[in-house]
């Protein structure tokens, strides 16, 4: 992938090959995302619309992606809490990058922007994220953007009948 990997927010024209990557990432990594390859299936590519955040004038809720010319290869999202006691916290959702662009930097790019998005965000004091326990390479990268890990839930998601525990992290902003 000699060619540089462009960051941007992800609009409307984007939802299709937004879900397409969806879908190949919950197929190939169950153990990962808490939602279902088979049911995110079903959804159309308009029905992610509100993870672009449009209708947000608060922001905080946006999804990025990682563009290797025309091709998308990673996305993050970012959701902010609408209630008022804890519109200070914002968590970051769906990280995913492609095989072919892995150990490339692209993960390290998609959260570096996210974290610098919310940063811009009036009021974001707090990034929280989940990830499955024992996925070392997930969890160096949150580490090194400065993640600290504050908790464990057991058992957290169930596939094949395997269950996993995801790891609870935050960054102070």
């Amino acid at each position: 992938m000699p060619e540089p990997v462009s960051i941007r927010r992800l609009v409307p024209a984007d939802l299709a090959p937004y879900k397409e990557l969806r879908d190949a990432m919950l197929a190939a990594h169950p153990e990962a995302f808490s939602s279902d390859a088979a049911a995110e299936r079903e959804r159309t590519p308009d029905s992610y619309r509100q993870r672009l955040g449009l209708d947000r004038a608060d922001g905080g809720q946006f999804t990025l992606g990682a563009w290797h010319g025309s091709r998308l290869v990673g996305a993050v999202g970012c959701e902010r809490d609408l209630r008022v006691k804890v519109r200070h916290v914002a968590q970051l959702i769906g990280m995913m990058v492609r095989a072919e662009a892995r150990n490339l930097g692209v993960g390290g790019a998609l959260l570096a922007a996210a974290i610098e998005a919310a940063r811009h965000v009036d009021g974001i004091t707090l990034l929280t994220l989940s990830v499955t326990a024992g996925n070392a390479a997930a969890i160096r990268l949150y580490e090194r953007a400065g993640f600290t890990r504050y908790g464990s839930l057991p058992r957290a998601i169930c596939v094949d009948g395997a269950y996993h525990a995801k790891d609870q992290m935050v960054l102070t902003l």
